[in-house]
């Protein structure tokens, strides 16, 4: 396992992340949902991203327990804070309130006297951005944060984060941005990323594989398979049943034979085109076995040449999204953390 640093911070994490997303009906069972970190920790990965919100703070417990027994300086931990955590009014957002008593919830179920990187899950344009930022540096005074970072913040979001930072004289400055990133979803392709350079700004990309769709397991014309997301409950039949088109899924059948020239699984190109992309720190991966962690993280180190890049490119020509208004779109259509 390779690492990288975490854009122009001193903080080095692993090429590939773990994130243990255990919500949305797809709770996996504990036994397996500690197998796959252990798993993860076999493979070399020593970054592991969770939230608050994710199964209700089960999953910061579970991720707690089944790092328990490692070394905590030997391990990057990160996790969120944002989404509805209860039903109370100021059970959500970015105010100082729940900032402060989520890092203190997040710290104990996690079981660890501070988190690496601390992220704004979404942007909350309900509080004084001012506050946000001096709650999240008021928390890297105390020493239980030691980085900053966002999620799906668009580029003027990000952009203004920075400006009030230096104009407040903060210490601390945002590090990192979670977006979601694949071969199909580029949005953060036009503004964030560019910005993001800039300023040095890593990314950590999530959905690497698009909820599963570019493993190549779902043929057109053919049921999905089952147990596969397409036929699970939750949310992520929503987000399939819009990209499951013949069409589209013809077109990821034809990555197959670039993967097999380069000795590498369909996931693994997916992957490891993720982890060729300029100003990319990590690919986020999940997984419900412990396989599929060994197959994901074999992805790191496979940087794909140029040649390669733009034969993918040139298969999914005319099926990839670039619009940079649809990440602050489909979080205002969503309506997620605001209940």
């Amino acid at each position: 396992m390779e690492h990288r640093a975490l854009g122009r911070s001193g903080l080095m994490i692993s090429e590939i992340t773990y994130g243990n997303w255990l919500t949305h009906g797809e709770t996996v069972a504990r036994e397996a949902a500690v197998a796959c970190v252990g798993a993860a920790l076999d493979a070399g990965i020593t970054t592991f991203d969770t939230a608050d919100v994710y199964a209700q703070g089960a999953a910061e417990e579970l991720l707690g327990e089944a790092l328990s027994d490692v070394r905590r300086s030997s391990v990057e931990i990160a996790t969120k804070v944002c989404l509805p955590t209860g039903d109370g009014p100021n059970d959500r957002g970015l105010s100082r309130k729940h900032i402060m008593e989520s890092c203190h919830a997040s710290l104990r179920r996690l079981g660890t006297d501070y988190v690496d990187l601390y992220q704004a899950h979404r942007f909350d344009d309900r509080v004084p951005l001012e506050e946000t930022l001096v709650a999240f540096d008021d928390l890297v005074r105390q020493g239980k944060v030691m980085y900053l970072g966002v999620s799906e913040w668009t580029a003027a979001q990000i952009e203004s984060a920075l400006a009030l930072a230096d104009e407040l004289g903060l210490r601390s400055r945002i590090v990192s941005n979670q977006p979601q990133y694949n071969m199909l979803w580029r949005v953060i392709e036009p503004e964030v990323l560019p910005l993001c350079r800039k300023e040095g700004i890593g990314q950590l990309a999530f959905q690497p594989l698009a909820q599963g769709v570019l493993t190549g397991k779902y043929v057109p014309g053919e049921a999905p398979p089952a147990h596969s997301r397409a036929v699970a409950g939750g949310r992520a039949p929503r987000f399939i049943g819009r990209v499951l088109g013949d069409e589209l899924l013809a077109r990821v059948q034809r990555l197959r034979p670039i993967a097999d020239e380069a000795g590498l699984t369909m996931a693994q190109l997916a992957i490891a085109w993720v982890l060729s992309r300029p100003g990319v720190s990590t690919a986020l991966i999940g997984a419900s076995r412990p396989e599929q962690v060994v197959e994901n993280a074999a992805a790191a180190g496979r940087a794909l040449d140029d040649e390669v890049v733009q034969r993918v490119d040139g298969v999914l020509e005319g099926l990839v999204d670039h619009d940079p208004s649809k990440t602050a779109r489909m979080m205002a259509v969503r309506g997620e953390w605001q209940g």
